[in-house]
């Protein structure tokens, strides 16, 4: 069980990217532990702390102390749905490529760490950005961690370009929404999509100007996924079946969870099959 190496890949999603937590979890509770991390938007920030050796579940008991702390203002910002409201804690950036700087986010992740560079990781990490002016992708692995995640998650018009390397780097998701294909290496390659399923709150509904902008990018991500799925296939793919979770809709992060579970347990059945865990092997609790 312990000779074969295997790749993790978390995609991108917003708030759908709680979904990953619930397999982090498994994978701990199974004792597996990745031989490499890919990550792109928020899998890569997820993957970031993964791979500093923080486990599925104290990344969920973070999540719930943001949402439930009386005193911190980042959790009164995820219980507010619109957007604009997020201004008191994600830096207010008008008229540079985005809304928001993404540096006070950048601060609180960088409280929760011990370790702020790619060297210094448990696990290899390679987290995916867009370089805006030539539409490549590009690889980040060596040198800063904060910098490389927040160029990962930057998403156009949101937050604010990243300049690194000298280039200008946007989301991943443009290029590579669930980097797979970055597990080469690997013997048994996970890759776990998060994007979930657009829904109207009513039959026929008209998107307003967000969900319009912020849909037409999720369109885009998931053609880019099933492309790739067909050029390099991983061996397990997990999609949980998220619906009526927006981007910044971090408050619900039971009802991902909650979503989410029925992939877990198959998460567990497709590790069985491919002999990675033992037929016997079950998980203690729900999701």
């Amino acid at each position: 069980m312990g000779k074969k190496k295997i790749g993790l890949a978390l995609g991108g999603g917003g708030a759908k990217g709680l979904a990953h937590v619930p397999m982090l979890e498994a994978l701990d509770e199974l004792g597996i532990r990745p031989h490499r991390i890919t990550g792109t938007s928020i899998g890569s920030i997820l993957g970031m702390l993964y791979a500093s050796g923080i486990s599925g579940t104290r990344i969920r008991e973070g999540v719930r102390r943001m949402i439930i702390s009386k005193d911190d203002s980042f959790r009164d910002s995820l219980k507010k749905r619109d957007v604009l409201r997020w201004f008191e804690f994600l830096d207010v950036e008008f008229g540079r490529g985005g809304l928001f700087k993404g540096d006070k986010f950048i601060e609180f992740l960088y409280k929760q760490m011990d370790k702020h560079t790619f060297e210094e990781l448990e696990t290899p990490l390679r987290v995916v950005a867009t370089d805006f002016w030539t539409s490549e992708q590009v690889v980040l692995a060596e040198g800063d961690l904060l910098s490389a995640v927040k160029a990962s998650m930057g998403l156009p018009g949101v937050f604010t370009p990243v300049k690194r390397d000298g280039r200008v780097l946007i989301d991943g998701g443009g290029v590579n929404p669930v980097p797979h294909d970055l597990l080469e290496d690997c013997d048994i390659v996970i890759a776990i999509d998060v994007m979930g399923q657009m829904q109207p709150d009513k039959p026929g509904q008209i998107p307003n100007l967000v969900r319009a902008v912020l849909g037409t990018f999720d369109i885009m991500q998931n053609s880019i996924i099933a492309a790739k799925r067909q050029l390099t296939p991983p061996d397990i793919y997990i999609r949980p079946m998220i619906v009526g979770i927006d981007i910044l809709d971090f408050h619900k992060a039971d009802e991902v969870y909650a979503q989410a579970a029925p992939e877990r347990d198959r998460l567990v059945e497709e590790l069985k099959r491919l002999g990675v865990v033992e037929t016997s092997a079950t998980l203690a609790g729900g999701g």
